[in-house]
């Protein structure tokens, strides 16, 4: 994965910056919308490409091993073949479900035992099976297993559990050069810092994960349960420690506001179910501030969703009609919101990217949140 530093803005540690992949370019600031089970809920991939304008998706291990199973995937020539979206996928690891999924999961220095929300089935989930289920997906970054600790264990757990991360991050990382795809293309492991809210937990995290020399770098265990300005902080403490020439990806975050604080801090990829989910129960993100299209105040209100955004669905469809749709419960309303709001986010991400460049990025940042935040 060839990654280039464009630049850095002359006013923050934001940066813009591209990478290449076997299925196309990645432009930085870059959100990925989340497709868990290889699919971004109620969005195809032509709307993925034309409309939302994204660079690369997100899709999950744990859910996609579990259905429809790893091998149906690697038979059909990889998660892009298989869903029909050709550009870029990260894989998460599963480690994420070690959090979420708690009460389902038992670790070990071997790995990870899930019970299957679906059947109770066991699963051990080690990092070398992680490397290998995420060759046999074919994506093109795929994530280390490490453990993600809830916001509020001891610091003394915090430190037990990074340590657990890294050893299983050594293992990942010898086996990652050890296999190759199946696929016939490259594939881009990346390490995951960890550290809860330590400062200190999180350097050793970070120096640890840099002397394993991964391609690229994710910060995970933020967006769990801290406070936001817990999670600057903790951005603030990896990002310089992190090599200015690979990237750097933020796990699981988040709202407009916290992406552009965190690209502020100089991370450079994002991913959230935010702007789906929020789609899907009516909350919208636009160039002009955040509605509930639900509201009454919609009902007669015949004008664009989002005059501001050049996209399908933000000029075609009105409020009003937005609003019928997803008082009725009609999928086609699903399916709108969810596309504005992830049009809303690749959008911003490509704003920022041009401030960035043009050594504006704080201002630009100050004057865009008061109108992008403001609700309806």
């Amino acid at each position: 994965m060839t990654f280039t530093l464009a630049h850095t803005d002359a006013t923050s540690d934001a940066r813009a910056a591209s990478f290449e992949t076997a299925h196309g370019t990645v432009r930085t600031p870059a959100f990925m919308p989340v497709g868990t089970l290889g699919s971004v809920k109620a969005v195809p991939p032509r709307a993925l490409h034309e409309d939302v304008q994204a660079d690369i998706i997100l899709g999950n291990t744990y859910h996609l091993y579990l259905r429809p199973g790893t091998d149906v995937i690697e038979a059909a020539g990889g998660l892009q073949r298989f869903s029909q979206w050709n550009g870029p996928i990260l894989t998460d690891s599963g480690g994420y479900q070690v959090f979420s999924l708690a009460d389902r999961c038992t670790l070990t220095e071997e790995g990870a035992e899930f019970r299957s929300h679906i059947d109770g089935s066991k699963h051990l989930f080690t990092p070398e099976s992680v490397v290998d289920t995420q060759r046999a997906l074919g994506s093109d970054i795929m994530m280390v297993l490490d453990e993600c600790p809830a916001a509020d264990v001891s610091k003394a757990y915090a430190r037990e559990s990074n340590e657990l991360t890294l050893r299983w991050a050594e293992r990942a990382r010898l086996h990652y050069e050890k296999t190759t795809s199946p696929h016939g293309h490259e594939q881009a492991l990346f390490g995951i810092v960890q550290g809860v809210t330590y400062p200190e937990v999180r350097r050793e995290s970070a120096r640890a994960l840099v002397d394993l020399d991964f391609p690229g770098y994710a910060i995970g265990g933020l967006s769990v349960g801290e406070s936001h300005e817990d999670m600057y902080d903790m951005v603030e403490v990896v990002t310089p420690l992190l090599p200015a020439h690979k990237p750097r990806y933020l796990m699981g975050v988040g709202t407009p506001e916290n992406l552009l604080e965190n690209v502020a801090r100089g991370v450079d990829m994002f991913d959230c179910v935010m702007p789906t989910r929020n789609g899907r129960n009516g909350t919208l993100f636009t160039t002009q501030g955040r509605m509930n299209i639900k509201n009454a105040q919609f009902t007669n209100d015949h004008t664009p969703i989002d005059p501001g955004l050049e996209a399908y669905v933000s000029q075609t469809f009105t409020k009003a009609y937005l609003r019928h749709l997803q008082k009725s419960n009609e999928i086609l309303g699903l399916q709108i919101a969810s596309q504005q709001n992830l049009a809303f986010y690749c959008w911003l991400m490509r704003e920022a990217r041009q401030a960035i460049l043009d050594d504006r990025f704080m201002a630009w940042k100050d004057a865009i949140l008061p109108q992008i935040t403001r609700r309806w």
